[in-house]
């Protein structure tokens, strides 16, 4: 039986409309939650929105519902595909990708394989992306699941926040240390470890010279292979741009995309948040 192969993942991995498009990809979105209402992420609500009111309304987030997973696994298998490649948040900061294969059991004549990405934002954009280049070379499914498994574990994400206060606020911080570092002005550079939570990479004092590490820290990555990689932030566009021409200079970079976070992003990290993530090419 010949397969035709979906692909499917959340709203944090900050992909555009046009490669989402380019691509078929399908998108679960996850929640935004006020006292008194909620949001789709990425779909009736905006960064900037989210950050106008974080510290008066202190939104929540939620991941998609069983019943959405659901509809989308059912739709899919309804427009004749036969095998989903399902990649998702960290599983350390959301509950997203576990939703996601507890619901596909339920479904016996779809083969549903679901990658914990243990990653955010462009780390996980980038995986689908990568499946989805795959999938016009035909490679099969088994193929791109072992791929997609290898890129993984060999992606790397690095960033620092504008303060630690959200993530600690959100229960998010992981293995990063909030007490004494706000009071010196120290600004951790973030990454996240095998078990996809947040920890500490190094410890830096003052906001440019974090800035000017975490792309220090990046290039050693980068200038060892080509690589894909993405600048994102959480409404600190310049400081964005100042990074991205300096990603721009170095030759191992095959392509290079950078935009905001998304809002249930925004909400976990709050602004400031500038990062790094960083893709190698397997071909």
């Amino acid at each position: 039986m010949s397969e035709k192969i979906a692909l499917l993942t959340d709203s944090t991995s900050d992909l555009g409309a046009e490669a989402i498009e380019k691509y078929g990809i399908k998108v679960l979105p996850l929640k935004v939650v006020y006292a008194d209402r909620q949001y789709e992420d990425g779909i009736d609500i905006t960064p900037e929105e989210v950050y106008a009111t974080i510290d008066e309304e202190n939104p929540k987030t939620s991941v998609p519902t069983p019943f959405e997973a659901q509809q989308m696994l059912a739709r899919l298998r309804d427009e004749g595909f036969t095998h989903v490649l399902a990649v998702h948040i960290s599983s350390g900061l959301s509950g997203t990708a576990e939703m996601v294969k507890m619901v596909s059991q339920d479904f016996k004549d779809l083969v549903v394989e679901v990658i914990d990405s243990r990653s955010l934002s462009m780390g996980l954009g980038y995986i689908i992306l990568e499946a989805g280049r795959w999938l016009e070379k035909k490679m099969s499914f088994a193929q791109i699941v072992e791929r997609a498994r290898n890129l993984v574990d060999r992606s790397k994400v690095f960033f620092v926040v504008g303060t630690l206060e959200y993530l600690q606020r959100g229960g998010r911080i992981g293995r990063v240390s909030a007490t004494l570092g706000e009071f010196l002005n120290v600004k951790p550079i973030i990454s996240i470890n095998k078990e996809g939570v947040y920890y500490t990479y190094k410890k830096i004092r003052g906001r440019r010279r974090s800035i000017d590490e975490l792309f220090s820290i990046a290039r050693e990555f980068i200038e060892k292979q080509k690589c894909r990689v993405a600048v994102m932030h959480g409404a600190c566009p310049e400081e964005a741009a100042y990074l991205v021409k300096k990603v721009e200079e170095l030759a191992t970079v095959v392509e290079l995309v950078t935009g905001p976070l998304g809002p249930v992003m925004g909400v976990h990290a709050g602004p400031g948040l500038l990062g790094l993530v960083i893709c190698p090419c397997l071909d």
